[in-house]
């Protein structure tokens, strides 16, 4: 039961009883919570400790008890029909009689969760009855992993992978990512290798191939290296390196047997995923290739699999792709590889293990669904392994449309089987981003009757602790602690896309608790949409062919200049998204022209959208003071630097737009104001790049698009201007 003070004095007990109806919006002077609970499982301590942590915030305690008094009862039903798993509801009884019901020991913890957000929000008894069960089954995070300089991941050539290695083997970092994660609902994490296990595992067959220590090269690195991410083990990287820590294999393996389990606790599975095929780090011996048709490269990789399930009894499954390294092969050969591999590998693990359930992840990407339904017919009937597609949904840019139509061929074609979707982000990398508007309808949007998830995450950036602020401490801020709002939204919204935008605004005032929050959050939301108004026009589906931070792409494979930047002609010829509704340049100069209409947006309103974001975005924000609150401030400069991005953006598509009714009419008021417009767009650009220069280092490094050097790049903003002044 609750205990009362009724020893003070009677002055200080009315203070005490005025502070409470502010804190509560009641009248209540308890000063003490009591809970009873009928479990002892990690995650649901976890969950408890997060209530624990707000009622103090509130200046309460919270008490545990035995029995059916409690405040707060939480218990675990597993005949409870209406709460699936990981689902759960909240009750009251009366003001203050509170009852948490859960089908599992997740749901409970993301019950307990709920109830912490909410008493910072509303109080105790402000708390209000709710019943969730996940949209989405597997929300999880993708984590291109730099684990070593001889076991690397796709992202490895760049400096976010580079700054990131040694953290791969921090238990620090894995547990706050791990915390940090479970509470936005994700529930596993995808590590994206080329080839994980000589950095994981000893294979008793293959004795001498497991890696101790850990190695980052110190070679004055090129800028680009295949796109296929061949190369990165040549002698040059390999002989020049630095030991960044010592230890054992058996260590290693400790260290990820612990990490792993850390995870479980917080209802956070782990699964590796892997391109094929790509043998670094074994340095060619036993005779193992890269071959298809090698057999000790198969016999390698088939023991692999089944010591990496021996290895970690907390492994949840395993994930793969064919095709990224298997040139001049088919598609029927890749998949019988891959069923000799990793298939047969994972059914050895479950006839060895009758009781472990394997989850085994078979990436569409450069596939054929109905020969791998076909071919991989004993995994998809095993009892005990969970057969699924991963897909591709957005390309390499959930930030260019809330409607997709890269899965609808691919949907047709999988039959019974369920999909996760690859969610990704190469868009977002150095300011924070936050609009749940367009996330929850991109969520809704995604065909639920296929879907088993999705994981959210890039293959140009390495998810770990941040390296591109200015003016900070050391350890260095987790990338999603900098970006919390944006890893949150996807998180959320994934579990439950009815979360509706007076929740985000009032999580932001707890966050920022001295501003007006409903303006931060659509100064926040205007500002956000410049990324996916800009992307659905100017559209490079591949991470490689377009990065709007930067303005530019691989200076080869989209570019085709010395600099990869995106100019004029580029604008001009590029395609639009096909579900963004937009009209491409050339189609409107050519409507222009010959008097037509057309039903799309033309470039013109693009650019008027722009315009309309980012003049909101930075009105609204010139009205918040941060008052000495550093990540707010921080905040706001990202709002402000987008918004002025935006304005870059909107005068360059118009800019170009005149451009070509310029050159197909010759008409020189079309000139005059394209000149104009690139005039704006260069003074918008300095401003952009002068704001983000006060929080952020010039340049970064990327795998995909090399260096972005955004004051180099200023040299080709002015060209714009010359290109527009040509006959």
């Amino acid at each position: 039961m609750r205990t009362t003070n009724y020893t003070c004095k009677h002055s200080f007990f009315l203070i005490f009883l005025s502070l409470s109806t502010i804190i509560f919006g009641c009248t209540s002077s308890t000063n003490e919570i009591t809970y009873s609970i009928d479990n002892q499982d990690d995650k649901t301590k976890f969950g408890v400790s997060e209530i624990k942590e707000a009622l103090l915030e509130k200046g309460f305690q919270l008490k545990q008890i035995e029995g059916n008094q409690a405040d707060l009862i939480i218990s675990i039903l597993s005949e409870e029909n209406e709460i699936k798993q990981e689902g759960f509801k909240i009750e009251k009884s009366g003001k203050t009689r509170i009852r948490l019901t859960a089908s599992d020991a997740a749901g409970s913890m993301y019950g307990e969760l709920e109830l912490a957000e909410q008493i910072k929000l509303y109080g105790w008894e402000g708390i209000k009855e709710v019943r969730e069960n996940p949209y989405m089954k597997m929300r999880g995070t993708k984590f291109n992993i730099p684990l070593d300089l001889r076991t690397p991941s796709y992202s490895h050539a760049s400096d976010a992978a580079q700054n990131n290695i040694a953290e791969m083997w921090n238990f620090d970092f894995w547990k706050a990512y791990i915390d940090h994660i479970a509470k936005d609902r994700y529930n596993f994490i995808s590590c994206w290798s080329l080839h994980p296990f000589p950095s994981l595992i000893k294979v008793p067959e293959y004795p001498d191939i497991a890696l101790d220590n850990v190695h980052r090269s110190t070679v004055e690195w090129d800028e680009y290296y295949s796109l296929g991410a061949q190369g990165l083990d040549s002698p040059e990287i390999l002989d020049n390196y630095e030991v960044l820590k010592k230890i054992t294999i058996d260590e290693k393996i400790a260290f990820w047997r612990k990490v792993m389990a850390y995870g479980k606790s917080r209802n956070v599975d782990f699964y590796f995923v892997t391109w094929n095929i790509f043998v670094n780090g074994t340095n060619g011996k036993y005779g193992i290739t890269d071959k298809a048709d090698n057999p000790v490269t198969k016999d390698y990789f088939r023991k692999s699999i089944i010591q990496l399930f021996r290895t970690y009894p907390d492994l949840a499954g395993i994930g793969l792709t064919t095709g990224e390294n298997m040139h001049g092969v088919s598609f029927e050969e890749k998949e019988n590889w891959a069923f000799d591999t990793y298939a047969e590998g994972v059914l050895d693990a479950a006839k060895e293990m009758p009781d472990r359930k394997i989850t085994f992840i078979h990436r569409q990407h450069q596939a054929d669904p109905e020969y791998i339904e076909q071919k991989f017919e004993p995994l998809i009937k095993h009892k005990n392994i969970n057969f699924i597609y991963s897909f591709k949904y957005a390309k390499a840019h959930v930030f260019s449309s809330t409607t997709q139509p890269y899965h609808e061929e691919f949907v047709k074609n999988i039959g019974s089987l369920k999909t996760i979707w690859t969610l990704r982000n190469d868009d977002v990398y150095y300011f924070r981003w936050g609009s749940p508007k367009f996330v929850r309808e991109f969520i809704k949007n995604i065909p639920y009757e296929v879907s088993n998830g999705m994981y959210y995450g890039s293959d140009q950036w390495v998810w770990g602790r941040e390296f591109t602020s200015k003016n900070v401490e050391e350890p260095r801020q987790l990338e999603i602690k900098k970006h919390w709002y944006h890893w949150l939204i996807w998180g959320r919204l994934s579990y439950n896309p009815e979360i509706d935008d007076q929740r985000f605004s009032a999580i932001l005032q707890t966050h920022f608790p001295n501003i007006n929050t409903n303006t931060l959050f659509e100064a926040w939301h205007e500002a956000s949409m410049i990324y996916p108004v800009t992307t659905g026009f100017h559209w490079g589906s591949l991470d490689f062919q377009w990065y709007i931070e930067g303005c530019r792409s691989h200076v080869t494979r989209s570019a085709k200049n010395e600099t990869g930047f995106h100019d004029v002609d580029l604008f001009i010829n590029f395609p639009v998204h096909p579900k963004s509704g937009n009209q491409t340049i050339q189609d409107y100069a050519r409507m222009i022209l010959n008097e037509e209409s057309s039903s799309l947006r033309s470039p013109v309103e693009v650019s008027e959208m722009l315009h309309d974001h980012a003049n909101k975005a930075l009105k609204l924000q010139a009205t918040l003071n941060p008052e000495g609150n550093e990540e707010l401030s921080s905040t706001l400069n990202d709002i402000k630097t987008i918004s002025y991005m935006g304005k870059y953006y909107a005068h360059k598509i118009a800019g170009s737009t005149y451009v070509e009714l310029y050159r197909n009419s010759g008409d020189k008021k079309y000139q005059e104001e394209a000149v104009k417009e690139l005039t704006k767009a260069l003074e918008s650009w300095e401003q952009y790049i002068d704001i983000a220069l006060e929080n952020h280092i010039n340049p970064i490094w990327t795998n995909r698009v090399g260096y972005v050097d955004w004051i180099k790049l200023t040299k080709e903003v002015k060209k714009d201007i010359e290109l527009a002044k040509q006959n």
